[in-house]
């Protein structure tokens, strides 16, 4: 995706939890406050994320992802399911099934 880890990791939860708060994020991503500040400054520089406005609360700043952010995410996610699957079909079928029946676990954990 041409991110490092971390404002990877940032993007994702704004894509996934909607907008937040600069103090939301950090606590999300579990780092401090200046540290989520210098990843969005990064993000932001590249169109990926905006501030905006807190809709009950002018005072009050959100950090959310754009479209471009948002297409980003999903295209980085499509290319590792399409080598996850690559990886899949060339195993034999009862490491297949194994797989299968780890995912299906997984998912009932999930609830």
């Amino acid at each position: 995706m041409g991110l490092t880890g971390p404002r990877a990791s940032a993007l994702s939860v704004l894509v996934f939890r909607g907008p937040l708060t600069m103090s939301q994020l950090a606590e999300a991503e579990q780092v401090r406050r200046p540290t989520i500040t210098r990843l969005v400054d990064g993000l932001e520089r590249r169109g990926l994320v905006r501030r905006v406005s807190h809709a009950g609360d002018g005072r009050v700043q959100l950090v959310e992802a754009t479209a471009a952010g948002r297409r980003l995410l999903q295209k980085g996610r499509a290319r590792r399911v399409e080598r996850l699957m690559c990886g899949i079909v060339q195993l034999g079928g009862e490491d297949q099934r194994v797989l299968a029946r780890a995912a299906e676990l997984m998912e009932a954990l999930r609830g």
